[in-house]
């Protein structure tokens, strides 16, 4: 059966221990430094401590190492991950090449996202070369991944859920170019999530002051078993600046339904041990989005992107049905409470909020009644209930685990075996008192036995095998209980069989023999890969280079012909002429549009 992993993303250790808590059949978690998140970076002790916690649920821990890097860091890094490999770590998540030139441990490696897995060429060299695993571009559909998955023998992982890079990942300099901080070494601005403007040949604005690269969140739930059947073995949620009740509530909503679909297909089984018992109804709409979007999963779509606001909207609640001085109705089918945040465009399309100081009934007091009108979609982006709700569950992950007392010449036995087959006994001497009442003694057995306490199991079956009735007390019995488990959850963990795997060092021809500075080679060692596999031409990474006119800023999937009505292979009703330059306008400057209609791929340009 194929293992299929839900991966989630580890802020640091308390977050990466509730991602497991909740589900995650691995974390991901930035390392100290040379994170595609600086901001995001754990200390290698912490890290430690999430993998021990995780190892005895058999999930993984992978760390992430993937900004590109100057010459002066490349013996650090190189350190950090023989740091992270003598912690335990199962995999390292990389982007800067000149790390297979490194002295390596023999630990996993995982391409990033960031090494722009976009195409087919690009993508089965990575596998010959000998990655383990290959993090997919967000844009794939799901006909790509799928004939992907026929060409390469590397494992492959894709996201489902959270945030969307507008460029192809590895792709963006705007950052860099207008702010000095780099997206590819984890200190990117997010210039995108900013109003911008689009002018047309003779310098009229045709869109005026809008969020226009800002995409809505992914969301996949509807394709889980898709992408599943495609080949993908690694479902991952992104959102490593996410707070802990982001990944409780996400990690939760997605393991309910990898779950349903390994329950109806037995080719398919979970990568990891135990099972959460969830006290709250997850709901992703509750969380942080800015709305939400399948992306190209099914192919080119509208209204992928969420040009009124870059923030988060939160759920839907219904229409404005009713106003008053002070008040307002909907019709929503959901209670609001006290302390919620509510939010809706207003005439101008500009986001509005407010709180929720009173609710009686269907009749809600918000803090402000300011532009809240019958005919307003009025959203949540704070839901009070929820929020206390996730912060004080007791949702708990546990290991099945059965037990079996017997008797010895000398006292009695006690065999513990877990869901995994691993098993430990434990023995304690004493006299052997006959019990007066047979059934009683039996149920007092069973239920000192059954109590799992504060450990990672549950207890589900107890087989008591004596030649006739003993009376134990039960503090015996919860001795030998709690030492059984303690000794079997030490098994789980001593137990546990890390992947590893050597690099092959092979010269597997590269895709073409010239790169430009979209490759990122910022270092001797990256380029000393490139060139051994046969790239005589190579441009140092922008990051290296003083002088951006001309050059390629950004390049995305998204497309702004296609989103104002423009575009001919769309054929729809045009509002301006398909040959028109347009440019786009922001930061205080301006920006060529390129498109690259073959590719269906739009490029913003520095202006020359």
């Amino acid at each position: 059966m194929t293992p299929i992993e839900l991966l989630s993303p580890a802020k640091n250790l308390e977050t990466g221990l509730a991602a497991i808590n909740y589900g995650a059949d691995a974390v991901y978690i930035g390392a100290p430094k040379f994170g595609a998140r600086s901001a995001a970076g754990n200390s290698i002790h912490d890290i430690e401590k999430l993998i021990r916690y995780a190892h005895t649920y058999r999930s993984r821990v992978y760390a992430a190492v993937n900004t590109i890097l100057y010459e002066n860091e490349l013996q650090e890094a190189e350190k950090t991950i023989h740091q992270l490999y003598q912690a335990g770590i199962d995999a390292i998540i990389i982007q800067d090449m000149g790390i297979l030139e490194m002295d390596l441990p023999p630990v996993q490696l995982h391409a990033s996202t960031q090494t722009h897995n976009f195409e087919l060429e690009r993508i089965k060299f990575l596998d010959k070369i000998g990655f383990s695993r290959i993090v997919l571009a967000r844009e794939l559909p799901w006909v790509e991944i799928q004939k992907i998955r026929s060409e390469i023998k590397a494992e492959i992982e894709f996201f489902i859920h959270g945030a969307l890079c507008v460029s192809l990942s590895g792709q963006c300099y705007l950052s860099q170019a207008q702010t000095g901080r780099s997206a590819n070494r984890g200190e990117c601005s997010q210039l995108c999530r900013l109003p911008y403007s689009i002018l047309d040949g003779s310098g009229r604005k045709v869109v005026n002051n809008k969020h226009l690269l800002s995409l809505k969140d992914l969301n996949l739930s509807k394709h889980i078993e898709q992408l599943i059947q495609a080949g993908v073995c690694s479902l991952k949620i992104e959102g490593r600046l996410k707070e802990i009740g982001y990944v409780k509530n996400i990690t939760a909503h997605y393991r309910t339904i990898i779950d349903q679909i390994l329950e109806k297909d037995s080719r398919f089984q979970k990568a990891s041990s135990g099972k959460t018992h969830f006290l709250f109804k997850p709901d992703p709409e509750i969380s942080f989005n800015r709305g939400f979007t399948d992306y190209f999963i099914e192919g080119r779509k509208e209204g992928i992107s969420s040009i009124h606001t870059p923030k988060s909207m939160g759920k839907h609640m219904g229409e404005v049905i009713k106003t008053g001085k002070r008040t307002f109705e909907t019709d929503s089918t959901e209670d609001f409470h006290n302390g919620d945040g509510i939010c809706f465009l207003n005439s101008r399309n500009e986001l509005i909020g407010t709180n929720i100081n009173k609710v009686e009934g269907r009749t809600i007091e918000p803090a402000s009644m300011e532009q809240i009108v019958i005919g307003q979609q009025i959203f949540r982006n704070y839901d009070h209930e929820f929020t206390k709700k996730l912060e004080s569950d007791k949702s708990k992950r546990s290991i099945s685990a059965k037990m079996r007392i017997e008797e010895t010449p000398k006292g009695f036995q006690l065999t513990a075996e877990d869901e995994d087959g691993f098993r430990t006994c434990v023995q304690l001497e004493m006299g052997k008192t006959p019990a007066e009442k047979a059934e009683k003694a039996e149920t007092n057995i069973k239920k000192q036995l059954s109590k799992s306490g504060e450990s990672i199991f549950e207890i589900n079956e107890i087989e008591i095998s004596f030649s006739r009735a003993f009376f134990i007390q039960a503090s015996s019995l919860n001795e030998m209980r709690r030492e059984a488990l303690a000794k079997l959850e030490e098994e789980r963990l001593s137990g546990y069989q890390r992947p590893e795997q050597e690099l092959s060092h092979n010269e597997a021809p590269y895709p073409t023999s010239q790169e430009s500075f979209r490759a990122n080679i910022s270092n001797s060692l990256a380029e000393r890969f490139y060139r051994k596999h046969g790239v005589d031409k190579i441009e140092k990474a922008f990051e290296l280079q003083t002088k951006h006119q001309g050059q390629v800023l950004m390049e995305t999937k998204l497309c702004l012909k296609y989103e104002l009505g423009i575009c001919s292979k769309a054929q729809r009703a045009p509002k301006l002429t398909d040959s028109e330059k347009l440019q786009l306008e922001g930061l205080g400057t301006s920006f060529e549009l390129e498109f690259d209609c073959k590719r269906c791929v739009m490029q913003v340009k520095q202006k020359t």
